[in-house]
């Protein structure tokens, strides 16, 4: 089996390498990668001591980030190292401040785990949620570095759990410990024979949380949502874009509109323009909104989660494609919910939906209505925002138990 896991790792970098001239996300990802090791040894002195964080992309880096700052804050001294697999990850945090050095994940071969583990004085790895990668794992057991899983959450269709999956059940065994989000995963994996095993809960929640409370202020945005009904759209596709065009077009003049798009070229915008006439750049915001203006298109990454503080009601792109986007930055303000079918593979979304703290919507027409449920009703909108915000804080937590429970473990060897 491992013959086989080595075959498809270097089959998967050769049909990259292969496309990488003709696809953007396959170039970045090989060009991304060359040099890895002389610009670690750059950055990271063999004597320091380090913390290695690594996330698939962009949605586990968020769920990585308050452990990565809890630690930071913790133990100053320690280098940090994050490490990305996907471009959408890298790309985007390539320049974040709370890590030494921040690069993407060598190809997974027993050459480059040698390489990386023993290039620095590395005290221990966090992986996030979903990265299972042998070589790595093995060759730092082997080493005795402590290596631990946080927010982990496993489903019974994955392939540990299936009767040919005895092979990979190697690589979670290298976990020093795991930190589930769940008890069903935690009993999944007893089932297999992997007891070191805590539910910690969901970080996510607790970055939200603390999104909310970070100082956050916009007199341009202040002034236009001032006393108004205002719906944010976050991360929406182009047919969200379609139904929420719909909206628009029926909801009142006074309704405010923030609407910040996953894709931001500037073909996407300027068709995003047209679709909302009434509307401004966020890039382009002054001190005043010129007058009859309905609509802030956020043409800029990284702002979003501070903006739903403006918003009294929230709409989450994705749901009409492969998945729903992140509610929980929304819920956090307290904002009710709402988005496309595409939502069961997300519990948050399916939890909320139960309280009626969110609401899944399949057309024009039932966004409309939902809007206008929301909108119209003070006493109902009162209560799915307060529904909404308790899903959050009743879920926050979940770092300073992994980080508790990781220094304990890890007490004896290195602090």
């Amino acid at each position: 089996m491992r013959l086989i896991y080595d075959i498809g790792i270097r089959l998967y970098w050769v049909i990259a390498w292969i496309v990488s001239p003709w696809n953007h996300k396959a170039k970045l990802w090989i060009d991304g990668r060359k040099g890895w090791l002389k610009k670690l040894k750059q950055e990271l002195e063999p004597e320091e001591h380090v913390i290695w964080f690594h996330c698939a992309s962009l949605g586990e880096f968020e769920q990585g980030r308050p452990i990565i700052e809890a630690f930071r804050q913790r133990f100053p001294e320690y280098k940090i190292l994050l490490t990305f697999y996907s471009p959408s990850g890298y790309e985007k945090r390539k320049n974040y401040e709370g890590a030494d050095h921040v690069m993407y994940l060598p190809l997974d071969t027993a050459r480059n785990a040698r390489r990386l583990v023993e290039a620095v004085s590395l005290e221990m790895a966090i992986f996030i949620k979903y990265e299972f990668w042998f070589h790595f794992l093995y060759h730092m057991k082997k080493l005795g570095t402590p290596v631990f899983l946080a927010s982990g959450n496993f489903r019974p269709e994955q392939v540990f759990f299936k009767w040919y999956g005895r092979w990979y059940r190697k690589i979670l065994d290298c976990f020093t410990h795991i930190f589930v989000q769940k008890e069903m995963s935690m009993d999944l994996l007893q089932r297999i024979g992997i007891t070191r095993v805590t539910v910690a809960g969901d970080t996510r929640f607790d970055r939200v949380k603390r999104v909310t409370e970070t100082d956050y202020r916009n007199e341009a945005l202040e002034a236009f949502t001032g006393g108004l009904k205002v719906i944010v759209a976050g991360s929406t596709w182009e047919r969200d874009e379609q139904i929420l065009e719909h909206a628009y077009n029926k909801l009142p003049d006074h309704t405010r509109w923030i609407i910040a798009p996953h894709e931001l070229s500037v073909i996407h915008i300027q068709r995003l323009r047209k679709r909302f006439p009434s509307s401004v750049l966020f890039t382009g915001l002054d001190q005043e909104i010129p007058p009859g203006t309905r609509v802030v298109i956020v043409d800029t990454i990284g702002h979003l989660s501070n903006l739903y503080r403006y918003g009294s009601l929230a709409y989450i792109g994705g749901g009409f494609g492969k998945g729903i986007h992140n509610i929980l930055e929304a819920a956090a303000y307290g904002l009710p919910v709402i988005f496309g079918p595409a939502y069961r593979k997300f519990s948050e979304a399916v939890e909320l939906t139960g309280l009626e703290g969110a609401f899944p919507v399949q057309d024009e027409q039932e966004l409309l209505s939902t809007i206008h449920q929301q909108l119209e009703n003070p006493g109902l909108l009162k209560t799915s925002s307060v529904i909404a915000a308790n899903y959050v804080l009743e879920r926050v937590g979940a770092t300073s138990i992994i980080t508790e429970e990781v220094c304990k473990k890890t007490s004896s060897n290195m602090f």
